[in-house]
């Protein structure tokens, strides 16, 4: 699947004008959900798929009220070991990152908290929005926030990095929504400081 073009309901992300479009990377390791959250922002429904050996790139435009749209360009990367190295390529250039983290899965915590922060901390990531989605909340042994945040070591990404932490369930689309508004208030905050930065010269 690739380069699809979808409307979700009006009245998403209100707050973005029409002209904007959003550079996206969706990362996060094997099984961790990123294809599903990409598919339920698309289609607004439930898509079953398989592991993603390389990447999925997809266009989706959101409908947001006063006949304005907003367009993010997704691009979910595969997490196996061996696709890692290949993230930064993928990163270079975007508007924010979104990693996807199960939260079921204790046992590999550390192992998404090293690749979380190499990726952020290459040179070209610092200062790049941040939304990190504790996936399958839904679940009954699913990991607190306070408990994630502190397993990811996410104050440890330092002050140039804007992070947010967000309870979801990309099955049914709890809290993607949410996250998204955060990731795109953190975007348009940073496209700011970076026009005022070049006034500035």
């Amino acid at each position: 699947m690739g380069n699809g073009l979808s409307e979700t309901n009006p009245g998403f992300l209100l707050s973005i004008p029409f002209f904007q479009s959003f550079h996206i990377v969706i990362l996060g390791l094997d099984s961790a959900g990123k294809t599903t959250v990409l598919y339920r922002l698309q289609f607004n429904e439930f898509v079953n798929t398989v592991p993603t050996k390389g990447f999925n790139a997809e266009k989706v435009r959101l409908s947001l009220g006063n006949h304005r749209n907003g367009t993010f360009h997704f691009w979910d990367v595969g997490g196996q070991e061996k696709l890692r190295p290949l993230w930064k390529s993928y990163t270079r250039c975007s508007d924010g990152i979104i990693y996807v983290v199960d939260s079921v899965d204790a046992e590999r915590m550390e192992e998404a908290k090293t690749e979380l922060h190499k990726i952020i901390k290459t040179t070209e990531n610092v200062g790049v929005p941040l939304l990190v989605l504790a996936n399958k909340q839904d679940l009954r042994h699913s990991l607190g926030l306070a408990e994630m945040e502190k397993l990811l070591a996410l104050k440890e990404l330092g002050p140039a990095t804007p992070w947010h932490l967000q309870p979801a369930c990309a099955i049914i689309g709890d809290g993607l929504r949410e996250g998204l508004e955060r990731l795109h208030d953190m975007i348009l905050k940073r496209r700011k400081v970076q026009r005022k930065n070049r006034k500035m010269r």
